[in-house]
């Protein structure tokens, strides 16, 4: 069985981490923009910097979408995870149009390649059997 959600008032944590990793990564991505040369060290951390700004913005996204399609809230580790998927195809998608390797085949391949993933990492929780924790009762 799974876990149950906790309750609104308790995914302040979450909440707090997604409003710190997006106001980092989109305050960083403006210094970088804006004082910064386009070499190697400002390009590394423009991706970091973008990698977070998504996953910061996506994760009030995945918990809309949750809360509104699954049948039961999942914890806060899926909702981070699913909004990690969003910041890696993100970032992922702009370092290949650094490279102009970039098309809507590519895109599209790796948006259902991250898909897949999460749909096998969901479907594993799904089927794990816990037993239960009561002792088997005696029948006579």
């Amino acid at each position: 069985m799974m876990k149950p959600p906790a309750p609104a008032e308790r995914r302040w944590g979450l909440t707090l981490a997604s409003i710190i990793l997006a106001l980092a990564g989109w305050g960083g991505l403006i210094w970088v923009a804006n004082f910064t040369l386009p070499t190697v060290g400002p390009r590394w951390l423009f991706f970091a910097l973008w990698f977070m700004a998504l996953t910061g913005t996506a994760v009030p996204f995945a918990g809309y979408l949750n809360r509104r399609f699954a049948r039961a809230m999942p914890p806060d580790s899926v909702l981070l995870r699913q909004s990690i998927w969003v910041g890696l195809f993100g970032a992922t998608c702009a370092w290949l149009q650094l490279g102009r390797a970039l098309n809507w085949t590519t895109g599209i391949l790796l948006a259902a390649a991250l898909a897949a993933i999460e749909i096998f990492i969901s479907l594993r929780a799904r089927s794990k059997w816990t037993p239960d924790d009561t002792p088997p009762t005696a029948k006579r």
